[in-house]
């Protein structure tokens, strides 16, 4: 009798084919459970309510009666706006309160950090005096400013107090006392220089350049959120290591080289996540102008979110409010989109 091969000797488990099912648990459906109702929320309040405020600006609701039907042609409330002599003086004012206000806060704030990060006596103590502004709110701020920069007081009273004016009247010369706020001027005027380029410029209805009285409301912006800027860059200042400081330091580098050649450009990503968030608070201003100055002398301190709250709720033009809400939510995303797009690729 012939013996078994080792193949029949092995049993061979029989192998099945269906995967057992897996008992119901809650828990797969937890997180998406969690997530919906912040999610719904969301879609509501933000996307449709995006999408219905772009539906208004688009629609002959422009007094107090609602009327949603489009107008014809659809694009004539954004043609009625643009073509506003206020509107021009509202981007005007907006692009030059960014810039100036980011200048000064980024500039002041890198300033502060690079002080304190010499570890000076008391830069504890210091640092959250810096701070200190930044927990207040623009309500706050701009009331506090309007009285330092009122004509009648605040600044003018230190010139009279240091004696300042009454120096000047001996001399000849008339008593300081800007208007401040209520200064309609322009400083630097660019049309005619424009006008060179871009002939429609000499004639146009908005003088190009910087409102003297929207130098105050810089003033006021900056003060209260440089002590954001310093904090994101003692941050910043706190992952660059010593070893590559004293490197430079072996190599000859003074503390300027140091600081200008080694520790200011590894702050660059700091410098735009900052310029980042502070731009999309300057392009949305609003409650810091309106307490401080409104819509300031000839529209000098005018900008695109006072406009939308007195189109809206004021003139109970409807459809204006909203275009400008659009136009304010594409400069926003004009900022915000490139930014989060160049983190994903480089994720």
């Amino acid at each position: 009798m012939a013996e078994p091969s080792i193949a029949e000797t092995i049993a061979v488990p029989e192998v099945n084919q269906q995967r057992p099912r897996k008992p119901f648990s809650i828990q797969r459906f937890l997180p998406p459970l969690i997530v919906l109702p912040s999610m719904a929320a969301i879609i509501t309040f933000v996307y449709l309510f995006i999408l219905f405020t772009i539906w208004v600006s688009l629609s002959r609701w422009g007094s107090v009666h609602m009327d949603l039907r489009l107008r014809e042609p659809w694009w004539a409330t954004y043609e009625q706006m643009f073509s506003m002599t206020r509107w021009h003086a509202n981007l005007r004012n907006i692009l030059v309160f960014t810039i100036l206000f980011l200048a000064a806060s980024l500039g002041g704030g890198l300033t502060l950090a690079l002080f304190l990060d010499r570890r000076l006596l008391g830069h504890s103590v210091f640092r959250n005096i810096f701070l200190f502004p930044y927990a207040l709110s623009f309500i706050v701020t701009g009331i506090a400013w309007r009285w330092i920069f009122n004509p009648e007081t605040g600044i003018n009273l230190l010139f009279d107090g240091l004696g300042l004016n009454h120096l000047l009247v001996s001399m000849g010369g008339q008593p300081l006392k800007p208007g401040w706020t209520t200064d309609p001027s322009i400083l630097w005027s660019l049309n005619e220089t424009l006008g060179h380029v871009f002939p429609g410029l000499k004639t146009y209805s908005v003088q190009l350049g910087i409102p003297m009285a929207l130098i105050p409301v810089v003033v006021a912006a900056a003060w209260q959120l440089t002590g954001f800027a310093m904090a994101m860059y003692i941050a910043g200042l706190a992952t660059i290591s010593n070893e590559l400081r004293e490197a430079a330091r072996i190599d000859g580098a003074t503390e300027l080289r140091v600081y200008t050649k080694v520790v200011i450009p590894l702050l660059n990503p700091v410098t735009v996540s900052t310029a980042i968030i502070l731009g999309h608070v300057s392009l949305k201003i609003f409650d810091l102008i309106f307490a401080m100055t409104g819509t300031g002398p000839g529209f000098a301190t005018d900008v695109p979110g006072i406009f939308v709250f007195e189109m809206t709720f004021r003139a109970m033009r409807n459809n204006l409010g909203a275009a400008a809400s659009v136009v304010m939510l594409a400069l926003v995303a004009s900022i915000i989109v490139p930014y989060l797009w160049r983190n994903m690729r480089s994720r």
